[in-house]
């Protein structure tokens, strides 16, 4: 009797074990924040790659996996389809949600600038402006991407109308560079680190330039904040205390940035990003890190020039009536010490 009862006491125990073992993994699982990033080895989202790195996450007790999605139109489905909890992405696609009924908002604003240039192919020193656009192909990272936004934005306000140009969904990188250099695009829209290499090459040169806050203006009329993580807006009100989290993390990477050198962030990040070339990274880094905010604080007359550049050319918006102050919210970086 007593060898059964013990026997019955062990196995009880066991399944106590193997419940609370279970319910911890849950715990944990549910802990896990995953946040999809539209090309973390492009300088424009180095914010992300850099806290991982300088474990500002850890510190804040969050259990962070970042994925890489070349184009962020991708990473924004990934985002609706509940895959994802977070996406670093430019800030243009809550804008654009909304026009569709979808609720996202930006929680931590990385850049003022988009920190995208027009580059023109060499083999076409025709193409001398956004006017020249007509009949040519343009690379975009995907359809319906920030750089596509911003393609069809300048096309149309260079007179052109749609169906004048074609967008070319070409990613960033190497397979940017080999749609130029076989003639696919003539002109194409790309981020550092690709633009010092195709400088470099010769192969490329800069027609529209949006790395600097003054250049953005001059290109776009105003101040345009692009990177950002952006998060549903019924995630973050039901997950306040992760959010928080999360911006810590992210306001404390944007003031590193802002107190320290090109060379010392470009040290904290994977040796593959520099793609063979340590010094060109390092001169790009230093020559466009005044795009980030140095607080993650939406600049206060961004949204309004971002809802000017979508309404010119897009149809989702064009009429819309957007409420700009459901796009993004300043409550948790405000908030960090």
């Amino acid at each position: 009797m007593r060898s059964s009862r013990s026997l019955f006491h062990t196995v009880a125990f066991s399944t106590l074990l193997a419940a609370a073992s279970l319910a911890t993994s849950a715990a944990h699982a549910a802990d896990k924040i995953t946040i999809m990033v539209g090309g973390y080895e492009k300088q424009i989202y180095l914010p992300a790659k850099l806290a991982e790195s300088l474990g500002y996450f850890k510190d804040e007790g969050l259990d962070v996996e970042l994925l890489n999605e070349a184009a962020g139109v991708d990473a924004e489905n990934q985002l609706l389809a509940g895959a994802v909890q977070g996406v670093v992405g430019f800030y243009d696609h809550c804008v654009d949600l909304q026009a569709k009924g979808k609720f996202v908002e930006s929680i931590v604003q990385f850049s003022q600038a988009p920190g995208e240039v027009e580059m023109v192919s060499s083999k076409h020193p025709d193409i001398k402006s956004p006017a020249d656009f007509k009949g040519k192909s343009l690379g975009v990272t995907g359809l319906g991407s920030s750089t596509n936004f911003l393609t069809l934005f300048m096309a149309s306000k260079a007179g052109l109308k749609p169906g004048d140009v074609v967008t070319v969904p070409v990613g960033a990188g190497g397979t940017f560079i080999a749609a130029m250099q076989q003639d696919q695009i003539q002109a194409g829209m790309t981020t550092e680190p690709t633009i010092s290499r195709m400088i470099k090459t010769g192969e490329a040169s800069v027609l529209v330039d949006m790395r600097t806050v003054e250049s953005t203006r001059q290109a776009l009329g105003g101040t345009y904040p692009a990177a950002s993580l952006y998060m549903e807006a019924s995630w973050v009100d039901a997950h306040k205390e992760e959010a928080q989290k999360l911006a810590n993390a992210f306001v404390k990477t944007l003031r590193y940035i802002n107190t320290h050198s090109a060379a010392e962030i470009a040290d904290k990040m994977p040796k593959d990003f520099y793609v063979g070339d340590k010094d060109g990274y390092i001169k790009a880094l230093d020559d466009g890190k005044g795009m980030f905010t140095p607080d993650g604080v939406m600049p206060e007359d961004g949204p309004k020039t971002v809802l000017a550049v979508l309404s010119e050319f897009s149809k989702n918006v064009k009429g819309k009536q957007i409420d700009l102050s459901k796009t993004y919210t300043t409550e948790f970086v405000k908030n960090v010490k």
